[in-house]
């Protein structure tokens, strides 16, 4: 590793941003009732006793005259689908809490809903640091969910896992992925299981590093495409392998991959909020039928360049774990979006007599959002 004796500070913010922090939303309210906050890494914790916390902020920040007269300041940790506060607070606007939902803490100081963990402050002190002011406050109130927290590192996002899980977890966010030989047994049913849902394309999907990603097709009669790839990853939010894993999966293994995909297929005019409702729709209707759907010709234009209809049905291994998906795609005028429809049913039969031969027993909890 060179090491330099001089530096500039692209330089040095490099250096600086090797070391992984979380982040947090730092927030204040002036004696004339407004509410202030800014994103913040530069946050640290000082004594257990007394309790004592500190963060650094910059001189030129336009909230600084609101944090450096004021006397409360809550620390709020900012949970791993909360991308979208950091960021709207990282900006420099004056609409940092449009849409933020909030409560009042100590002082007025504003604690932001969804977080991992707040502290509630005192502000006993403040000491100037070049360009920066180091405030200390000493923690009069905490909060804690069981929430995963958000991470930052080399300018950009991240979320943080156990390293005992071992580098398959750590790098997939999932400690039970596919065994390999559980992928090998699906794989050799989807020919039986494509001549009973009526020859439409078959496609299964493992959960990996990415988010959704194809390990294997069967193209049937009437194949979707004549480039059906292995390793293809699809969005999330826009496919119904997607879907499913979003229905089926715990929260914290998928939050993150949803938030991106969320803001990556927004449209320039389309209201986050109902985008976010709808897609949640999609969701609960995906646990209430037990498999998911995409029946957008938009969407499907857009992953397959031709309209069609998918269904996707989640197959569970012996420890309750939804571990694949397996969906069926076919061109609008073969595949009806009826949930009810023969070879969704078809589709979700089987994918239940995949469960069992891994070991799947009906009665056995599911991992979804309520886990």
């Amino acid at each position: 590793m060179p090491t330099l004796d001089s530096f500039d500070k692209r330089q040095l913010r490099n250096v600086f941003g090797t070391f992984t922090t979380g982040v947090t939303i730092v927030t204040t309210r002036t004696a004339d009732g407004k509410a202030h906050g800014v994103t913040a890494n530069s946050f640290s914790s000082v004594s257990l006793d007394p309790p004592l916390v500190l963060w650094c902020q910059a001189l030129t920040s336009r909230s600084h005259a609101a944090f450096n007269g004021g006397d409360h300041f809550v620390v709020n940790i900012l949970a791993d689908d909360q991308i979208h506060v950091s960021n709207q607070f990282a900006k420099s606007h004056d609409e940092k809490f449009v849409g933020i939902e909030h409560q009042d803490g100590l002082g007025g100081a504003p604690v932001i809903s969804g977080s991992a963990a707040h502290l509630e402050c005192v502000k006993v002190a403040s000491y100037p640091a070049g360009d920066h002011v180091v405030f200390v406050g000493r923690v009069e109130r905490v909060g804690h969910s069981s929430r995963r927290p958000l991470a930052f590192g080399g300018g950009r996002y991240m979320s943080t896992y156990a390293h005992d899980l071992g580098p398959i977890s750590t790098q997939i966010g999932w400690d039970k992925p596919a065994r390999a030989q559980d992928v090998k047994r699906v794989a050799a049913e989807m020919p039986a299981i494509c001549e009973s849902v009526g020859q439409h394309t078959l496609c299964l999907s493992v959960w990996g590093n990415h988010g959704p990603t194809v390990v294997n097709w069967e193209p049937s009669e009437h194949p979707i495409s004549d480039n059906l790839r292995v390793g293809l990853v699809y969005g999330v939010t826009i496919s119904a392998a997607g879907r499913a894993f979003a229905a089926f999966l715990p929260s914290d293994v998928t939050r993150s991959f949803i938030e991106e995909d969320l803001r990556v297929f927004r449209g320039p005019e389309e209201d986050e909020a109902a985008q976010r409702s709808a897609f949640e729709a999609d969701v609960a209707a995906a646990r209430e039928h037990g498999m998911a759907r995409v029946v957008d010709p938009a969407l499907a234009m857009r992953l397959h360049k031709i309209p069609t209809n998918a269904f996707a049905a989640p197959i569970f291994d012996a420890r309750g774990v939804m571990v694949m998906t397996l969906a069926i795609l076919s061109q609008v005028d073969r595949l009806t979006p009826d949930w009810h429809g023969a070879a969704p049913q078809a589709l979700l039969k089987a994918c239940r007599a995949l469960s069992h031969q891994l070991g799947h027993q009906p009665s056995q909890s599911t991992p979804g959002d309520s886990k």
